[in-house]
């Protein structure tokens, strides 16, 4: 078994967007992804964006993926790393994708200081919660989130 993780380049564009959509489907919102492959190589490795990619590979192939930035932590007075997205097909689920992602980025984390390593798991997802939970990740219950989106967004901005 060879497991390889490297950054991503913006010709994983559309291999991105299906790993986004295999992810949507898993999580019962396909209907939610509203980009296509231009989008996600415009937003990801145009020169404004802050987010980065990881795609990682068994024996050569693309297997899953991460998306992650940067965020800050004004009690700590350091940055965070955020996981966006973490994503292991289906099939290769077992080989140790998941682990090797999420180290990557703890790895990352720490190379550079940050104060946390943070993400969002749904709650009905106990496979993840349970992966989570067994090297040491906990949940925050303290904290809600909240989102505008939509109409919701562009109304409150405008007043």
């Amino acid at each position: 078994m060879s497991l390889h993780i490297r950054p991503a380049i913006a010709e994983d564009a559309a291999l991105i967007l299906r790993f986004i959509t295999d992810l949507a489907i898993y999580e019962k919102a396909e209907h939610e992804v509203k980009t296509d492959a231009a989008g996600i190589e415009a937003s990801l490795f145009g020169p404004e964006s802050s987010t980065h990619a990881l795609i990682c590979e068994h024996d050569g192939q693309p297997i899953g993926y991460a998306v992650y930035f940067f965020n800050y932590s004004t009690w700590l007075g350091k940055h965070g790393l955020y996981l966006e997205d973490l994503y292991v097909s289906p099939e290769k689920r077992g080989v140790g994708a998941g682990k090797a992602l999420l180290r990557h980025l703890a790895q990352l984390a720490v190379a550079k200081g940050c104060g946390r390593f943070e993400w969002a798991v749904l709650d009905w997802n106990q496979p993840a919660i349970d992966f989570y939970q067994s090297f040491g990740a906990r949940p925050q219950d303290e904290w809600t989130t909240y989102r505008l989106t939509g109409q919701a967004l562009l109304d409150f901005a405008q007043g």
